[in-house]
């Protein structure tokens, strides 16, 4: 959910780079920036254009490619104005031309006298359309914050999550000491795209790459360990709960059970690790990621060695060994 409206002026101000980029400009209906975006989709108007109105996605992005265009020209130039006043009188959060086509001057003054933006980008319509619901998927995305600390170790996104003075911070030190990148420390900001995948970043981008190290302060990563030591984002494909080490808890040996933890109603593989002195976390949670790897190839260790052992029991190799010559007599 949103914490507030998404309007059409916030489309226009996304700071987007390179690929992701939608080089809008608004060209008519500026009244209109301050509608919202409900829906987080895209609608092609031919057909309320040419008169079909039942079922009109009118409260989607109306999308005005080559097609579309050629259509409404022919209606101005026909006179035919009545389908394009009606289109109009609907609450439409935005018209899009793409290709940089330029709408009719008479389409123009309707938009502005309702207060509809028009809006033009270079980008042709698939380029657009896929650029756009990227973007939507991003900013419509289901959000939690959690206290916890994100990593990427080789190639698998790890969030540290534990009780406060645990270690958090310095395991993801020591990682990132050996090799491995910091996506962000102390609050993680979460994000459910496309319904089956979390991504994690920093929920303050300007202190997301700083970390709090007790008896040494904030220190900055970056700066520290260089670019090549931080990302942007990362799929959360591991959550590690460091604990302290409780005696009296029966903690798994084997690996033959699978845990889970539920963020935003996906499933993220989970592990629990004990800390007590003497034990090298760093090590162990990169073992972890990189045996998250082979499960994601389709190779589980902790099953095929439960496997042999079956296997070993069924051939009789175990019974030998255990009545030995010596409890033979």
């Amino acid at each position: 959910m949103l914490d507030k409206v998404f309007t059409v002026l916030d489309l226009l101000d996304l700071d987007l780079k390179a690929h992701n980029s939608l080089d809008l400009s608004c060209i008519s209906g500026r009244k209109g920036l301050t509608r919202g975006i409900m829906i987080p989709d895209i609608n092609r108007p031919g057909l309320a254009l040419s008169g079909f109105y039942e079922s009109f996605a009118y409260n989607r992005v109306q999308l005005f490619g080559r097609g579309e265009v050629a259509y409404m020209e022919k209606l101005v130039a026909e006179g035919k104005m009545e389908n394009i006043h009606k289109f109009f009188s609907y609450e439409l959060p935005c018209c899009v031309f793409t290709h940089n086509l330029q709408p009719a001057k008479e389409l123009l003054d309707i938009a502005d006298s309702v207060g509809c933006a028009i809006l033009q980008t270079p980008l042709d319509s698939t380029e657009f359309s896929t650029r756009l619901l990227r973007v939507f998927s991003d900013i419509f995305a289901s959000k939690k914050s959690i206290h916890g600390v994100l990593v990427e170790v080789y190639g698998i996104g790890i969030i540290l999550t534990g009780d406060s003075g645990v270690g958090k911070s310095e395991t993801a030190l020591e990682l990132i000491e050996r090799g491995h990148r910091l996506v962000a420390d102390d609050i993680v900001e979460l994000r459910c795209v496309n319904g089956n995948t979390v991504v994690g970043r920093g929920a303050n981008k300007l202190i997301s790459h700083h970390m709090e190290i007790r008896g040494l302060g904030i220190i900055n990563v970056s700066q520290l360990y260089g670019v090549g030591a931080i990302r942007e984002q990362k799929q959360v494909q591991l959550v590690v709960k460091l604990e302290t080490w409780n005696a009296d808890k029966v903690y798994d040996r084997l690996g033959t059970e699978e845990f889970t933890q539920e963020i935003l109603g996906v499933q993220i593989p989970l592990i629990e690790i004990p800390v007590k002195p003497g034990r090298n976390l760093p090590i162990i949670i990169e073992t972890a990621a990189m045996n998250e790897r082979l499960k994601s190839m389709g190779y589980y260790s902790a099953r095929e060695f439960n496997q042999n052992v079956l296997k070993w029991i069924e051939t009789g190799a175990a019974q030998s060994v255990y009545y030995g010559s010596d409890d033979a007599y």
